[in-house]
């Protein structure tokens, strides 16, 4: 974890909530299971990249060095408020502080012989700062979390475009079950999944996220 890193509001506000971990979900658009060749799961495929993975957005991020192909996936954010475990009633207001945009930075090259081994993927994608993550904004300022349109650029290029609208499994059906399985804390982010167009990312490239057609966030990457 970035020693500077703490969970801010879209106003620059640093957040008093704790960092926790980060709860990622995979193969919850369609799209991107086909453009890997991926089979579709019957259960949300889970797992976690730690606390050590976050890093702000806006800082100048390395990256992996002599590990192959290092691969964008952009994923809408979920910053837990209250506690949520199995049976605890899914009120998303009550739950969730607010929506931001992260970076599921993937070794895709490792990811493949690990996943070809039998493995799991924690070297792959867990990484100190693989979860390069944008400031919060407020649950309040949107009207519908299963129908936000998100959209990456890589110089100038759009490479991805999603919309939670398009997920295989609803925010309320990941959150029940997610916590049929493990609680998630105050501070605790929930990755949603990615939609296609995950690529290799190049040292100077420069990325423009944009969430809900109006929030915009950048980074570089060096």
């Amino acid at each position: 974890m970035d020693t500077l890193y703490q969970h801010q509001a879209l106003n620059n506000d640093k957040l008093s909530l704790p960092v926790g971990k980060i709860v990622c979900i995979g193969r919850n658009y369609l799209d991107h299971i086909r453009e890997l060749g991926n089979e579709v799961p019957e259960q949300a495929l889970l797992f976690i990249k730690p606390a050590t993975s976050l890093v702000a957005l806006d800082k100048p991020l390395p990256l992996p060095v002599n590990l192959g192909g290092c691969h964008n996936e952009l994923e809408l954010a979920l910053l837990i408020k209250s506690p949520i475990t199995k049976g605890t009633p899914i009120v998303l207001a009550e739950l969730i502080w607010g929506v931001g945009l992260g970076l599921d930075l993937t070794l895709r090259d490792l990811q493949a012989s690990l996943k070809s081994q039998g493995h799991p993927w924690e070297r792959a994608k867990a990484f100190d700062k693989a979860c390069p993550i944008s400031s919060f904004v407020p649950f309040a300022e949107f009207d519908d979390l299963n129908n936000i349109d998100f959209t990456l650029t890589v110089n100038k290029q759009v490479r991805q475009q999603g919309c939670t609208a398009n997920m295989m499994r609803s925010i309320e059906s990941l959150l029940t079950e997610i916590t049929s399985c493990f609680t998630l804390l105050p501070g605790d982010i929930v990755l949603t999944g990615t939609p296609a167009g995950v690529g290799v990312l190049n040292s100077g490239d420069k990325l423009a996220l944009t969430l809900a057609n109006r929030y915009k966030f950048g980074c570089k990457f060096i």
